[in-house]
């Protein structure tokens, strides 16, 4: 067993296609899962990730400020507490407000691919 705290986890740059601005970290929370990706990402004020799918479902846990998740059909605002599932295949984005940096966990399947659909 490992325990961690997300306090102490070192933030590392996480420059990305996928994100609208440089202003993100990641923190990996469970390096030697063999399973499971499970990290912090963190998000400058209004900096988002670009519509795109996962092969798995993907778990996000919101853990500071506020942010936006959305699909092609809708856009909710989400904060510190709220847990949002979002199914496979589903397009999808999410990142900070305007206003608010923003973090949340995600966890998808270690082998899962990624597909953007935003330039």
């Amino acid at each position: 067993m490992k325990i961690v705290r997300l306090n102490e986890v070192a933030r590392e740059p996480f420059d990305r296609p996928l994100f609208t601005g440089p202003e993100v970290t990641i923190q990996v929370l469970a390096p030697d899962s063999r399973e499971y990706d499970v990290n912090v990402v963190n998000f400058g004020r209004g900096v988002r990730n670009k519509f795109h799918a996962h092969d798995c479902d993907q778990v996000l846990i919101v853990t500071a400020g506020e942010g936006l998740v959305a699909t092609e059909d809708e856009e909710r605002m989400v904060t510190v507490g709220e847990v949002v599932f979002i199914p496979a295949g589903e397009k999808h984005w999410h990142g900070a407000t305007a206003a608010s940096e923003f973090s949340h966990i995600y966890i998808t399947r270690r082998s899962s691919e990624l597909t953007q659909f935003e330039d």
